[in-house]
């Protein structure tokens, strides 16, 4: 197969407000990945003599050799090899880009959120039917994990931390607030809590990603100094509520998940202790992506759910529940602190 020839002129003049077309960037880019005139001219469904020529007239535009030619092939120069460097992640950005506003067009397009297992299992999923009523055409999706693959990146998140997440729209929705729960034969069976100094015999049942709760929640009963007899660690609030039911231990879990087990008896709140922690769950929104009028809907629908769960966000740490908004099909603009306004309008 005939190689496309490179002979460059290079023309030194002014360059500087000359900017390359699209054309030729993608030519560049994939000559520079193939090593190949041949390979670039298939990629980009160009003859090799247009791909020899778009590669000439950029060498004139930048003012620099990007490829010496070889007996393997196409071989990128200092300046090449810095020019794909720089264009390359641009180019791919430039693609994500589309890929998302043509999923944003596409009728049917599910919403994808990563949610927690405890989270879904004892909150959202006991609600979510209300929004399925109100949405019968949305096609939601969920997932407990976060592919690598950006065409599966999730639209939104439900998670737990403090709120700080760089580069995502943050909105708090309860789980600060937070109680000490034991089981009824857990409490009889050590004779009765009747003071905090009592919780030192127990057996502390702890959630791994929230090691200092129990610090804050001593600091705020008054019981500074008093330690746990023992400490047994779980990867999972689900499973670490149940050990608490089942009488394994005692256990600091946010109030919004026991509630129903504290009604029916499964589980007591020994001397009425609780706290407010750092930690909560918050839903998290891309801040470089669009947002569909899906993920507004739903947005909308879940802060309204939360707001209900009696864990209000006024003093939560970040000062939720103020900043961006959400405009469908847009990027997510700042709007005065006291307000968050939804706009779900489509052109489809």
């Amino acid at each position: 197969m005939m190689e496309c020839s490179l002979t460059v002129s290079i023309a030194i003049g002014d360059n500087c407000a000359m900017l390359p077309t699209m054309t030729a960037l993608r030519v560049f880019d994939a000559a520079a990945r193939t090593g190949s005139c041949s390979a670039a001219a298939d990629e980009v469904c160009l003859t090799q003599g247009a791909v020899s020529k778009q590669i000439k007239t950029l060498e004139q535009t930048v003012g620099a050799a990007l490829f010496v030619r070889t007996s393997r092939g196409l071989v990128l120069t200092q300046a090449g090899a810095l020019y794909h460097e720089e264009i390359r992640p641009a180019l791919e950005g430039l693609r994500a880009a589309q890929a998302r506003i043509d999923a944003l067009r596409a009728p049917g397009t599910p919403l994808r959120l990563h949610i927690l297992p405890i989270l879904g299992d004892r909150w959202l999923m006991p609600r979510f039917p209300d929004f399925a009523r109100r949405h019968p055409a949305l096609d939601v999706q969920f997932t407990t994990f976060v592919s690598a693959e950006d065409a599966e990146e999730p639209d939104a998140m439900l998670r737990f931390g403090d709120g700080d997440w760089p580069g995502s729209l943050v909105d708090y929705l309860f789980g600060r607030e937070v109680v000490l729960v034991a089981s009824p034969d857990l409490v009889a069976r050590h004779g009765g809590i009747g003071t905090v100094a009592d919780l030192g015999r127990m057996t502390l049942l702890q959630h791994f990603q929230t090691p200092d709760l129990w610090t804050e929640f001593a600091e705020a009963a008054g019981a500074r100094g008093v330690a746990p007899a023992h400490v047994v660690r779980y990867g999972f609030f689900g499973v670490m509520i149940q050990a608490a039911i089942a009488g394994l231990g005692i256990a600091l879990v946010p109030e919004v998940f026991v509630a129903g087990d504290l009604a029916a008896g499964r589980l007591v709140n020994p001397l009425q202790l609780r706290c407010r922690s750092r930690n909560g769950y918050y839903l998290t929104v891309p801040l470089n992506r669009p947002a569909s009028p899906a993920l507004l809907a739903f947005r909308e629908w879940l802060l309204a759910e939360a707001a209900q769960s009696g864990d209000s966000p006024a003093g939560s740490p970040r000062g939720e529940g103020a900043g961006p908004r959400l405009v469908a099909g847009g990027l997510i603009r700042r709007c005065d602190p006291d307000t968050l306004i939804f706009h779900l309008h489509s052109k489809r």
